[in-house]
């Protein structure tokens, strides 16, 4: 190279170094900055589902303990509609700034892949926070349906095809998909009704409008104690440690079903690292109090808390198995 070019070219690398770290410094925000003085304001956490919900509830106990380590109360945003998308799109347009936070459950980081052929967000962009744990699912009915237990439910629904109601929390929920897999597995007929949130569901099952619902333990736990629906089985692996003495539906002869909800938080893509690992840490010192512990206990929920990555690992590896609830059931989104 000719050595006269050699400043000349130096200078350029130079004088281009310092062009772009001069606009770097100007045009970025000063994530180091911000997580170091974060939080400074109230924080806003969207929950994707209605008001005296399962995850509705589960949140309330969490953003309740939350402000006692970040010094920032929490401000509960219940956003329904379409599986959580309506929510989850917030979330994932917010200003990745750590004052926008979601609780994202199966439906949304998992199921809806499988429902819909194109999402309003991207579930592998949402930054996690944590996995909050999960929860069972009951097979309830209505006190005067004249079943009691899964096997005369199955009975019943086979001879009455199409005409037994099964409400659930929304189309693509836990609790849809829950029903569907149950009539793949018995080889039974009966129509879904979807609604906006669980707690219409509940209303309409508590008024003989509908006749089951699959439906979180933490939402339909005071009815099943009150003695206003009667509870058939639970929906996991292993029996509840709230009702060991109620059999899960796989007990009761439907091999190879298992379904549970779970959920977690997460930020919007881009959030810094220092904020998501400072959330993190706040969101597991809060779930290991007694306290705390007791009261999730009390909605049949299952505490997981741990690692941020946790959360995606979890929906990562149920993908495949609701994508096939999906397809096998032909559930469909409306």
């Amino acid at each position: 190279m000719n050595a006269s070019l050699r400043p000349v070219s130096l200078s350029r690398r130079r004088w281009m170094e310092s062009v772009s770290y001069t606009a770097a410094a100007v045009l970025a925000p000063s994530w180091a900055h911000a997580a170091a003085a974060y939080p400074e304001k109230p924080i806003r956490l969207v929950v994707p589902s209605a008001a005296g919900g399962s995850p509705d509830a589960v949140c309330r106990i969490l953003t309740n303990e939350l402000p006692k380590s970040l010094g920032q109360p929490f401000v509960v945003d219940n956003k329904p509609g379409a599986s959580g998308n309506i929510g989850m799109q917030d979330v994932f347009r917010a200003a990745a700034d750590g004052y926008t936070l979601g609780y994202a459950n199966v439906d949304t980081l998992s199921i809806n892949k499988a429902l819909y052929s194109k999402l309003p967000y991207d579930p592998e962009a949402l930054v996690p926070i944590g996995l909050i744990g999960f929860v069972q699912n009951a097979l309830v009915v209505r006190a005067d349906l004249p079943a009691q237990n899964v096997k005369e439910l199955i009975a019943l629904a086979r001879s009455k095809p199409g005409e037994l109601k099964v409400a659930s929390g929304g189309s693509g929920t836990t609790g849809h998909l829950s029903g569907e897999l149950f009539k793949t597995l018995t080889n039974t007929s009966m129509l879904h009704i979807p609604y906006r949130g669980s707690p219409q569901g509940i209303t309409d099952l508590l008024g003989g409008v509908v006749d089951l619902m699959f439906d979180n333990l933490s939402s339909i736990l005071p009815h099943i104690r009150s003695g206003r629906v009667r509870v058939l089985a639970v929906t996991g692996a292993a029996r509840s440690p709230q009702f060991p003495q109620i059999p899960t539906v796989a007990e009761m002869g439907v091999s190879g079903y298992e379904t549970v909800g779970w959920g977690g938080i997460v930020a919007p893509p881009g959030t810094p690292k220092a904020i998501a690992t400072l959330l993190n840490k706040s969101m597991n010192e809060a779930l290991s109090q007694p306290a705390v512990i007791e009261k999730y206990a009390a909605l049949g929920f299952e505490l997981t808390p741990g690692p941020a990555e946790r959360l995606t690992e979890r929906a990562r590896k149920e993908s495949p198995m609701w994508a096939d609830v999906v397809k096998r059931s032909g559930a469909q989104v409306g």
